[in-house]
Order: structure tokens, then sequence, then C-alpha cells
């Protein structure tokens, strides 16, 4: 028997969006465990790195602070099917929920050690924490939420030059850092609170302007001013070093390098130009892509209205993929069974491939993905009676 779809009621700029950084994702990832240079040198070192290779990872940067900030304005839109309260237990629930799959499923996924030796705080933690915090904000007027959101991104900086030694509450709020809980087990905390719950709250905020009532053309002018004065700030902030980023931009003796140097701002955690840099651009794209459709819209839009499903999906891929490649390679697929972050993996040095191949299993795992995703989607929406199905 058929399935009978509802009534599509999505923003379809938003589920582009999604999508678009869903499949930008997945290519930072096959990176991290196919390309040979991901084992010698950061791809944003400007001394080290070349063009093809940054950009490969710059384009990446976009992914984890738009996903957040969607998130956000994913809350605040379901918030027209759900009362302040029934919402803030869904986010509260979710959140932790999420946090979980961080530390098991995800943390496997990346590992594939059943010992888990290694436990990483990473971006779907940054997303369940965030909704957590998310579930106590929303009871605030909407202006409060977002006076607590520029705060937080525009103001966090000033504490860059704050350390407290081995302090784990001041470093979750605050700093990347790796913790040794025992002599075989590790922490690593890659996303502190500060800013990302501010993300995905300043998501919130601007989940308002989807309301049916507000006027698309208003929103879009509203949207591009937006984008281009946060641009412009960056560019500014960037050129002169007065703020915003603990690691200055340097002009080198060459224009590539210097170039690589501007567009490389702090990701972890995010600073103020790194934030006005992906947002600002994501704002840009929300306000010019409402009226795009046909083909590749809807291709892409599969990926974005079935996130977590294809997130958890793509790791076990290309994870699944690279202990292939490293059995075949002469490396031995037992090097794929790690116990701290891939790039650390001592035993890996020597192993991957050029970046064309990169390329061609990223593709590739798109190509595979996308027919799953199709699926799942298709099922979900035609079952929203499912109450858990809300949780993937």
């Amino acid at each position: 028997m058929a399935l009978t779809l509802p009534v599509n009621t999505r923003i379809e700029s938003i589920d582009l969006l999604k999508g678009l950084v869903m499949v930008l994702m997945a290519l930072d990832h096959v990176r991290d465990y196919f390309h040979y240079s991901a084992f010698f040198f950061d791809p944003s070192d400007p001394l080290q790195t070349t063009l093809p290779i940054f950009f490969t990872r710059w384009i990446t940067h976009f992914c984890a602070p738009t996903f957040s900030f969607l998130a956000g304005v994913s809350a605040f839109m379901a918030s027209k099917r759900r009362t302040h309260n029934e919402l803030s237990s869904f986010l509260l629930k979710r959140g932790i929920w999420l946090i979980f799959v961080e530390l098991t499923i995800v943390g496997f996924a990346w590992s594939f050690n059943v010992e888990f030796v290694s436990f990483g705080l990473r971006v779907i933690w940054s997303l369940g924490i965030s909704m957590v915090f998310l579930s106590a904000l929303i009871h605030l007027p909407r202006v409060a939420i977002l006076i607590f959101s520029l705060l937080l991104i525009c103001c966090h900086n000033l504490f860059d030059n704050v350390h407290y030694a081995d302090n784990f509450w001041w470093d979750i709020i605050h700093e990347q850092m790796v913790y040794q809980l025992t002599e075989n087990t590790q922490l690593v905390i890659g996303y502190p609170l500060v800013p990302w719950i501010a993300i995905m709250a300043l998501g919130y905020y601007f989940g308002g302007f989807y309301a049916q009532s507000y006027d698309s053309n208003k929103r879009k002018k509203i949207f591009n001013y937006i984008g281009g004065i946060a641009i412009a700030l960056f560019i500014l902030l960037r050129l002169t070093n007065i703020y915003g980023d603990p690691t200055p931009f340097i002009q080198y003796n060459t224009f590539l390098q210097t170039l690589i140097s501007f567009l490389n701002p702090t990701k972890y955690p995010p600073s103020f130009l790194y934030i006005l840099m992906t947002l600002g651009l994501s704002f840009l794209f929300l306000a010019n892509t409402e009226k795009l459709k046909g083909k590749v819209v809807d291709y892409f839009c599969t990926f974005g209205r079935a996130p977590f499903f294809y997130y958890i999906l793509h790791l076990y891929i290309i994870h699944l993929l690279a202990l292939i490649f490293a059995e075949l390679s002469g490396f031995g697929w037992q090097k794929m069974i790690l116990s701290t972050w891939i790039g650390f993996e001592a035993d890996l040095k020597g192993y991957g491939f050029s970046l064309w191949v990169v390329y061609i299993v990223w593709i590739g795992v798109i190509l595979l993905l996308y027919p799953l995703c199709k699926k799942f989607d298709t099922y979900k929406r035609a079952h929203k009676e499912i109450w858990w199905l809300s949780y993937l």
C-alpha cells in the first residue's frame, strides 16, 4: 500500500541549507580518514597547507555553527505545535538523548573500539547541551534570549586569556582540552559550552522571522542586511586584529598564505570572527534561496530532513570504508581501531591517499546515503504519530 504524505509545510530554504552543510560535513570526515596529509599537519596551517587542502577544510567550517543555528530555528517553529512547557520538556529530553548518543553510538563510530578508551564531547554533544540550556531559555521573553545570545557570542573572546590549570568546569565552559581520566581512558572537550549554547539560542530568536504572518520580502531584506553587516564586520576586525579572535591575522610573504591566514579564524571554541564569517554567509544564503526549486534542491533537502539519521550512518560508512582501504593498502584494518582522535594516531602516519581520492570517496558516500535518507524521510513524514521518530 502506498504511503500518503501530509501536506508539506516546511521551509525549503532551511532544509536546503541543512542538507548542504550535512553533505559538506561528510567531506571533512572523509578527509580525516582518507587524506595522507591529515596525519602530518593541520590543513589550515598557512605554512604547510596548499590552497586545495585548505579550502577542502575551510568550506566545512560552516557546518557546525549553521546547523546549531538552524536547530534553534527549528525549535522555535516546533513551538507552533507545542505549548512552552511541552517544548521545554521535549528539548530537555532530546538534549539528554543526544549527549548519550555522543558518548555511545557516535563515540563508537569514530573509534570502532569496544573498550571505549576515548570519550569526545564534540558536535552532537554541543547540540544536546545547547538544547538542555534552550529548554530553560525559551521561558524568557524573546528579546532577553536575543540579548543573552549576543552577549555570549560577541563578548566571550574577552576571556581568551583567562586560564585555570586542570579546572574541568572552566574548560567545559570555554576551553578545548583533553583529560586523562584513567591510565587508558581520556575525555576530549572539543566543543565547550560557550558560545555554542548562544548560537542555538540565537537561532531560536530568528525562528520568529519564519512565522506564517511574517512577510517573506521583509525577511529577505533583514537577513541580507544582517548577513552583509556580519561579513563586513568580519573583514574589518580581521584586517585590523582589534578584537574577536585569539589567533591574529598575519600577512605572509605570499598572497596565498596571507589569504589562508585571513580566512582561518579560531574554531575551538568558535571565535566572534568565526561566527561572523560562517553565520553571515548563512544569513545571506537563507535570504536568497527561499524561491529556489527543482531536482537539485529536492536532492539536498532530503538530507536536511533526515539530519540525525544521516549523521549516524555517514560516520559508520566512512569508518567502515577506511577500515577496508587500510587493509587493502597494506596498513591492516587493525590500525583503524582507534584509541584517540584519528589525526593523533601515530601508527597511521604514512597511511592515506591523494585529495582526489578523498573527493571520490566523499561523492560515493553521498550517493550511497541518498536513497537511505529518502526512504527514512518518507517513512518519518508518513508516520508523525510515532512519537520516538521525533528524536531521530
